[in-house]
């Protein structure tokens, strides 16, 4: 099938490319797309591929849960606060499908996705969670994420949900993939930027955000070549100044 990225990503820039969809567990020799929340796409010279409706799913039985790769946040967090199920707060601040989430090991404020993980199955493997190498915003897992098991533990925390909703009122609105830069140690991606000078630095329709620099905003009709060339500016000039080299928590396909 035909994608449109400058429709169907999140920071709405990319071409229209071809995108092969899984609808049986397989092997993948190419990238994943998941909901296109943190991925700026160029002309990728790898196959890309979705997985198809089967793997969008959550199934409770009595303290385990089973979720496709393919669901999104969104149904995450509300099947979470129907059920009254805690560790999934975060899902209704942070974009994106299951499958991506857990690659990235997306989390807020300290929590993460992989907190109450049991095991993922992926296209050669069942891994339990100590044999994902989960790390800050990254993990270790090879091949394609179909399924993911969780420990249900009861107990919605709204309390933590409203801390997230909080945290979320720093970020600026518009198309963007989020942050654009892990934070470093001990810092923020966002105050390094700023301190370089280039909070609210603009070329063509993508800025590097006046409200938080570590967010890239597409104005309307950024573009590939503009949006890059902010990141490696800013990952320059960090580097530069400060001697840290900015790790980008969105993923470049070119």
């Amino acid at each position: 099938m035909r994608v449109d990225f400058s429709k169907f990503s999140s920071v709405k820039i990319g071409a229209e490319l071809e995108v092969a969809e899984l609808n049986e567990v397989c092997d993948f020799d190419g990238f994943i797309i998941g909901n296109a929340c943190n991925l700026l796409v160029g002309a990728p010279k790898q196959a890309l591929a979705m997985l198809g409706g089967k793997f969008d799913y959550i199934k409770l039985d009595n303290d385990i849960l089973r979720i496709g790769a393919k669901t999104s946040a969104r149904d995450i967090f509300a099947f979470a606060k129907k059920h009254d199920l805690k560790g999934f707060e975060l899902c209704g601040s942070v974009p994106g499908s299951l499958g991506g989430l857990i690659k990235m090991n997306a989390g807020l404020k300290g929590h993460s996705i992989s907190d109450n993980l049991l095991e993922i199955s992926t296209s050669t493997a069942t891994l339990s969670k100590d044999e994902c190498g989960f790390a800050y915003r990254k993990s270790d897992i090879k091949g394609v994420i179909f399924e993911a098991v969780f420990r249900a533990v009861k107990g919605f925390n709204e309390g933590l949900l409203a801390d997230f909703n909080e945290a979320r009122k720093n970020q600026p609105k518009g198309a963007s993939f989020g942050s654009i830069f892990k934070n470093p140690t001990n810092d923020s991606a966002g105050r390094l930027i700023e301190a370089v000078g280039l909070k609210g630095y603009k070329i063509g329709d993508c800025e590097l955000s006046a409200k938080h620099a570590n967010f890239l905003i597409n104005h309307g009709k950024g573009s590939f070549d503009e949006a890059l060339w902010l990141i490696n500016l800013a990952k320059s000039k960090v580097k530069e100044s400060f001697g840290i080299e900015l790790e980008t928590e969105v993923v470049i396909l070119n």
